[in-house]
């Protein structure tokens, strides 16, 4: 991180003074590692028309906090993340034992995950507004040791993608051709599910429970408006997940609003110009 400091205190901003403000250059790394990771997990999203899965993992995870804070735990995390693993793997598997679309079967598990994670939270009349925060989220308290888990991540992800990009997009447009060529889609769609599972609940804290699925399609939807190839399609999405995480930080900073909500703002707009601009071509 040191180095990470040395390089932001060059930049002619007044939160970049040496020795100062710390939390916005926590801030902002996470934001460029967060970034690469919503756009190139957005592509497949959109693609396999999972748009609500992070919704659905979202409240998983918050089922995932209650049931360790519930426990005693001080930092319920990880109960979280292992929580939304099963809860992926689990997704993945009903998935291919039926015939129902893919947003019946999540609308199933969000709506199962949520009363669940209500009903411990507000167990023996305890009140719910301790969990607030996690509605809104706030990305100017992540810690350097959760951005250094996620940029291992990013890491997993991007050699993944590198090694597995063309059987998931064949997966995720021709399942049935991916079967008989023999791809094990069951094993691919479990390892993606469990990466989104993973990145939506260490980010959940950051971005919040009500805004995190936006990320998690808008880059990729606004991708999808220009793009004209693979390469461009996940190539735009990472920049414009990039794009809005600088521009949303900057602003929540400025403003004193939510980074969460800032940041799905500029994602939404992308999206708007993205699509004026498919209109004019087409």
């Amino acid at each position: 991180m040191t180095l990470w400091y040395a390089l932001i205190d060059l930049l002619p901003f007044q939160w970049a003074e040496p020795g100062k403000m710390y939390f916005m250059k926590n801030a902002l790394l996470a934001i460029l590692v967060i970034s690469p990771l919503f756009g190139l997990l957005s592509t497949m999203v959109v693609e396999k028309r999972m748009a609500f899965f992070s919704d659905a993992l979202g409240h998983s995870a918050f089922t995932g906090v209650a049931i360790g804070t519930l426990c005693g735990l001080v930092d319920a995390t990880w109960c979280a993340v292992a929580l939304a693993v099963v809860f992926a793997l689990l997704f993945t598997w009903v998935q291919s034992r039926t015939r129902m679309a893919s947003d019946t079967v999540i609308g199933v598990f969000s709506s199962t995950a949520v009363a669940l994670g209500i009903f411990i939270s507000t167990l023996d009349g305890h009140s719910f507004t301790k969990f607030n925060s996690l509605l809104i989220g706030d990305i100017l308290s992540v810690s350097p040791a959760k951005i250094a888990i996620l940029a291992l991540i990013l890491l997993l992800v991007m050699v993944f993608w590198v090694l597995r990009i063309n059987r998931l997009t064949l997966t995720a447009t021709y399942p049935v051709l991916a079967v008989s060529r023999g791809v094990q889609v069951n094993l691919l769609d479990a390892l993606f599910n469990c990466a989104i599972a993973m990145v939506v609940t260490l980010s959940l804290t950051w971005v919040g429970l009500l805004v995190i699925n936006s990320l998690l399609v808008l880059p990729g939807a606004s991708a999808r408006n220009v793009a004209r190839n693979l390469k461009q399609y996940h190539g735009f999405s990472v920049l414009f997940a990039f794009l809005a995480g600088v521009v949303g930080l900057t602003v929540s900073y400025y403003s004193g609003c939510s980074a969460g909500a800032a940041i799905s703002l500029g994602l939404a707009a992308i999206f708007a110009v993205t699509f004026c601009l498919r209109k004019v071509r087409a």
